[in-house]
């Protein structure tokens, strides 16, 4: 820019860009004073910002010259300046790195910083045939300023069952398409990688093993400890009484007679036998001594379920006794059965119990001797059956006789005070004559 001083005194102008591009220009030197005729130079420096916040194209150049002695002759000098288009990238792979069984998602972040839209081609290459890679959208348009997002799926071409992961390295390229008779920009190469792990996790073989153990545990805990406790508490249960009654119930027929008894059987002075054992139960006075007739006594032994007339059949015949016993006393005895006078007792069935689990000894004996001398810690529930009968002839007794040690200790029952177990004898009664032939 020239300036002429066309007046007769000395004169000074000061210089100011206005428009559009007064935020980037600048004139050097700010001002000129000149003499009456004398000529000045000043040059207009326009630095346009390489940012997306410049327009292309044609704008608008103000220049004002404002004298500062007489500032009404202000003179505004304008042009226009072609700013020219340009286009920069910046690109990002979130995350650069991503693992899983079936597949890897990444997101592809490009940020435009140039001045004008542009569009982006997108295209991936794995380091080996073992993926696939694809991109949602093959290109993206990003107007100036702005950032666009794609996403990349990686698949792997073979499914890992178990084992080491494996992986995937691959590039992303990020390519500018400029129109034509403008120089091409160098495209943008990231590096990312897929790691494919295993469908089947590590641990699972672990957690079978363990899951198995814990199962074989389950297991043995039932067959050693809860079997044997629900089947010693379902033992328990069976009283006297409720085999009585259950005794009863199945003996009795429609004309109300009673099953099992023989033409020359004599009922008044019989009582009922356990099921299953020919119709004979428990007497209600277990323990008491029998006598001919069907009298009984505390502390003797239980009377005969079943007696026949002289020279009658051999009838079923059953007694149940229970004995308690203090720890530290003598030992107790009591008569599970009391042959009647003119009769013989076949024994052939004998249970013995120990519901509590104490320990001790017991002994069962007749007139003849003993026939068990047990240890009371080697059993809860014991049966014996006899092939040959053992004959306890007239007048003879099956006793038993306890001795208790220590006092057992039920599971999730109060502790008992003494030691009590039970006896249960099964056999026929006879007449001496038919017994002896």
């Amino acid at each position: 820019m020239q300036v002429v001083n066309s007046g007769n005194t000395v004169e000074e102008c000061r210089f100011e860009v206005v428009g559009p591009c007064a935020d980037w220009a600048t004139v050097e030197p700010e001002s000129l004073s000149l003499y009456p005729g004398a000529t000045g130079s000043a040059t207009v420096k326009l630095r346009p910002p390489r940012a997306a916040q410049v327009a292309p194209g044609e704008t608008p150049l103000g220049l004002r010259v404002v004298p500062t002695t007489d500032g009404s002759e202000t003179v505004v000098l304008e042009r226009s300046v072609s700013v020219r288009p340009f286009s920069e990238i910046t690109s990002e792979l979130v995350p650069p790195a991503s693992s899983g069984a079936w597949r890897g998602r990444h997101r592809l972040a490009v940020d435009s910083k140039g001045n004008t839209p542009v569009t982006i081609a997108l295209s991936a290459r794995g380091a080996t045939e073992r993926s696939r890679l694809a991109f949602d959208s093959a290109e993206v348009e990003i107007p100036p300023g702005q950032a666009k997002f794609a996403t990349l799926t990686v698949r792997p071409a073979k499914r890992l069952w178990r084992g080491t992961p494996i992986t995937h390295p691959f590039q992303v390229i990020v390519t500018p398409l400029v129109p034509e008779g403008h120089d091409p920009d160098e495209p943008v190469v990231l590096d990312g990688c897929y790691e494919q792990q295993a469908i089947l996790p590590r641990w699972l073989p672990r957690a079978l093993a363990v899951a198995v153990l814990v199962a074989v545990a389950l297991v043995g805990l039932w067959y050693s400890v809860l079997r044997p406790t629900v089947r010693s508490a379902a033992r328990e249960a069976v009283t006297p009484q409720v085999v009585a009654s259950a005794a009863r119930q199945g003996n009795a027929t429609p004309d109300g007679g009673k099953n099992g008894q023989g033409p020359g059987a004599s009922g008044g002075g019989a009582s009922a036998g356990p099921a299953g054992s020919g119709g004979a139960s428990p007497s209600p006075n277990a323990g008491a001594s029998a006598k001919p007739g069907g009298s009984a006594k505390p502390g003797g032994s239980a009377k005969p379920g079943r007696s026949t007339a002289p020279g009658g059949p051999a009838v079923p015949e059953s007694a149940r006794v229970q004995v308690r016993d203090a720890v530290g006393g003598g030992a107790t005895r009591r008569t599970a059965y009391a042959v009647p006078k003119g009769k013989t007792f076949e024994l052939t069935d004998m249970v013995v119990q120990n519901p509590q689990g104490d320990a001790g000894t017991l002994v069962v004996s007749t007139g003849d001797g003993q026939l068990l001398n047990l240890a009371l810690e080697n059993f809860r529930d014991s049966d014996y059956h006899f092939v040959t009968p053992v004959q306890v002839r007239s007048g003879g007794r099956v006793t038993i006789t306890v001795s208790c040690r220590e006092v057992g200790k039920p599971v999730k029952a109060p502790a008992p005070g003494q030691c009590s177990e039970y006896l249960f004898l099964g056999g026929k009664i006879a007449a001496n004559g038919e017994a002896d032939g």
